[in-house]
């Protein structure tokens, strides 16, 4: 099982996005929660998060999060990066086969230009990071209270299946 922890800006359109790709996981049982993360004063993310059943929260100690998740593997998403299809056979067998941290592959139809891969950071969140929650834990427990930490500097395995990242929202 998977929970997913998405930390959020004052981002509601952005997480409605992510939420609604989230579902077919759902469905076939492999998301077990999502945890939202919220650091904006707004409600609309509440809102968002509470009419898709997600855990909602303004204040947390991030390995407490990872603590309480209900499954044994966390993913790692921002707002408005939208899993595309054949994502959960993908991540099903990568669990079950693998103890490794993964992440997803970049969406070929999404590519930054030129420019942008030059003179723009790149989010490690990007293109979603999956840990087991053991690891989760460690990388949490060894500080900062963000899940874009846990994505930092982690060597992961690519997987078969793409993503659109976040940025790309803006531009569709």
């Amino acid at each position: 099982m998977l929970s997913v922890l998405i930390e959020s800006r004052n981002q509601e359109a952005e997480l409605a996005h992510t939420l609604s790709a989230l579902v077919a996981g759902a469905v076939e049982g492999l998301v077990s929660d999502v945890i939202v993360l919220e650091h904006g004063a707004g409600e609309g993310v509440e809102r968002v998060a509470d009419a898709a059943g997600c855990r909602f929260m303004r204040s947390w100690d991030l390995p407490d999060v990872i603590r309480q998740s209900r499954g044994d593997w966390v993913l790692v998403l921002e707002p408005g990066a939208r899993p595309l299809s054949g994502w959960v056979e993908t991540v099903s067998e990568h669990i079950a086969l693998e103890n490794s941290p993964a992440r997803f592959s970049r969406s070929k139809r999404h590519r930054r230009s030129l420019r942008q891969r030059l003179f723009s950071k790149r989010c490690p969140l990007e293109v979603g990071v999956l840990l087991p929650k053991s690891m989760a834990l460690e990388k949490a427990s060894a500080g900062g209270d963000s899940p874009f930490l846990l994505a930092r500097r982690q060597m992961t395995r690519r997987l078969s299946c793409e993503i659109i990242p976040a940025w790309a929202m803006i531009r569709t």
